[in-house]
Parts: structure tokens; C-alpha cells; sequence
């Protein structure tokens, strides 16, 4: 298992290009529950997504000399672009194998940040699979969404930056997919404060994680279309974020569409932060579940900031 020490010597390294994002206390959330608010900006990180801390952590941790090889990823946005820019920092080339249906959007964010684009598949599994097996025909280093030891690492440097500006945390609230921000995060901070309580967030629409959990093995399940498109998706069969999540999420909460977009609206509207749909997901989660949260001190992340014009319309409208 991964370890706090790990994810902090991991900070260490990966400080030098990322952002240690700010924590914002929310007046109206607070106000609304009874409750201490704050939300965690990763909307803000480079790329606007906390999957740059993810991809930093695994491609500064190989060798000196692998970074004349290329880095291969698989995504519909977010970690491609993560992936992309962690290569450009570094000197190396990358690629990012995409489904056929990505938004036109989130590839033009990809080469925006100097990756190479490659169509194949319907969906992220079938990309993964296919980066993969590029790799091992080529050679170069495979960057996994959340299936990797150093990229979870990297997404639980958060937990630092967390326990570092904010004192006796009694809950956080993270939207989940493939499970590494949460198993990150939720890993140092009990290390920090075992009593602290990790929830999950997750659309009914795609809750491959919370089906998961509850069958005690990871499930092959459809996903249907969602706001949360960062957290959309399956997971991998023997992926290492699964026992993980199994150890610190101390309570599931799923969200309607409708449950999303009014938590977009409330990020978007009450504290004009730009955040895509996962992000919506965990101020959702806060919300349905408001009486649960009265009197606590809340953490909220704002996992990032890359919504479409098309999804700004829907939920503003």
C-alpha cells in the first residue's frame, strides 16, 4: 500500500512545477449548513485539473534516462493535457491515445500542451489498453489516469498542502472515478487525523467505483452520459486504486444529473469559480447530504476547471 511518507518526499519533488493551490472558506456554504466550509482550488492547477500532480509525480520518478523516451497516455481531457505538459516541462515527446468520440474541445487543450493525438476506441478502457500495447511494442514510459503507484502519489500531495493550512479537518468530500485523487488524499490525511472522514462522490450515471465497493470486487459496469465527465467511466480490473478506496472512503454519496448541475450552478454562480462537472459532483454531495455536514469543518475539492461552453449552457440555462 502507499504510503504518507511517500506522498510526502513526492511532494517534495514535484513542488518545483506545481501549484500549491489556495483553500477558500466558503461563507455561503457554511452559512447554509451551520457548519466551517472550505474548498480546496485545484480548478487552479496547471492545466486546471489536480491530474497534473498525477502525471508530474510518475514522469519526474523514472529514470534520467527513460526521458528520451516518449510518455503515453490514454484520456478524454484532463489527463492528457496533464500528461502533455508534464512532457513538454521535462524535454520529452508524448502521446495521448483518445476515443473516437472525444469532445473536439478537450483535444484541442492536448495540443495546446504539445501531445500528439492517436483516435482509437469507444471509450477510456480501450485507449488505455492500446497505450499500453504501444509501449510495450516501442518502448517509452506508460502514464496511467490512477492505476500507478507514483501517479496516486502524486494526487494525494494534496492531503500535504491540506494538512499543512488547515487544522483539525472533520470531513472532505471528493469526486471519484478511477479512485487515485481519493486513495492519495484519503491516505495522508488519516495518516494525519485517523478520524477523519473520507466521502465519495459519484454520478448515478457512471458509479463503477461505489458498485465496486459494494460487490467487494471491481465490476465491468456500462456508464451513461454525465456532467462528471472527469470522473466518468470504468476502472480498471486489478487496478491498485480499488483496495485503497476500500480502506479510507468512509461514506458513498451518488448524484442525480439534476443534483449536479445545481452544484455547478452553486461553484459557478455563489463563488464565481470557473469548474467543470466533477468538481459540481462533490458540492452536490455536500449539499444532499447537508445535514450530515451541520457543526463540522468541511473540505470540498474543487478537482478542476475545464468545463465546455456546451455544459456551461446546459446548467445555465
Amino acid at each position: 500500500m502507499i504510503t504518507a511518507s511517500e506522498i510526502k518526499v513526492t511532494h517534495k519533488r514535484i513542488s518545483p512545477y506545481i501549484n500549491n493551490t489556495p483553500i477558500q472558506r466558503s461563507a455561503y456554504l457554511s452559512k447554509l449548513a451551520d457548519a466551517d466550509v472550505y474548498l480546496k482550488l485545484d480548478c487552479i492547477q496547471k492545466t486546471g485539473s489536480f491530474k497534473f500532480r498525477g502525471a508530474m509525480s510518475k514522469l519526474t520518478s523514472i529514470s534520467e534516462m527513460n526521458l528520451n523516451d516518449s510518455a503515453y497516455a490514454a484520456s478524454t481531457g484532463n489527463h492528457g493535457a496533464a500528461v502533455s505538459l508534464g512532457a513538454f516541462i521535462l524535454g520529452m515527446n508524448s502521446k495521448v491515445i483518445v476515443p473516437e468520440n472525444t469532445s473536439p474541445a478537450k483535444l484541442e487543450m492536448i495540443k495546446l500542451y504539445g501531445g500528439s493525438i492517436e483516435f482509437y476506441g469507444t471509450d477510456c478502457l480501450e485507449a488505455e489498453s492500446h497505450a499500453q500495447k504501444l509501449v510495450f511494442e516501442k518502448g517509452g514510459t506508460y502514464v496511467s489516469p490512477y492505476n500507478d503507484e507514483a501517479v496516486v502519489r502524486g494526487q494525494g500531495t494534496m492531503g500535504v498542502e491540506l494538512s499543512e493550512s488547515l487544522a483539525n479537518i472533520d470531513s472532505i468530500i471528493v469526486s471519484v472515478g478511477g479512485g487515485g485523487l481519493i486513495g492519495g488524499v484519503g491516505t495522508y490525511l488519516k495518516s494525519v487525523n485517523p478520524g477523519i472522514e473520507i466521502v465519495a462522490a459519484s454520478p448515478k450515471n457512471s458509479s463503477v467505483m461505489y458498485e465496486s465497493l459494494k460487490a467487494g470486487k471491481v465490476l465491468d459496469l456500462p456508464s451513461q452520459p454525465t456532467l462528471s465527465d472527469g470522473t466518468a467511466g470504468g476502472v480498471e480490473k486489478n487496478s491498485i486504486t480499488f483496495p485503497i478506496c476500500q480502506k479510507v472512503i468512509n461514506k458513498f454519496v451518488l448524484l442525480t444529473e439534476k443534483e449536479i448541475a445545481a452544484g455547478l450552478k452553486v461553484g459557478l454562480l455563489k463563488h464565481h469559480l470557473m469548474m467543470e462537472g466533477a468538481a459540481g459532483t462533490a458540492i452536490a454531495a455536500f449539499l444532499k447530504e447537508i445535514n450530515h455536514f451541520k457543526g463540522k469543518k468541511v473540505v470540498i475539492v474543487i478537482c478542476g476547471g475545464n468545463i465546455s461552453q456546451e455544459v456551461l449552457r446546459q446548467v445555465l440555462i
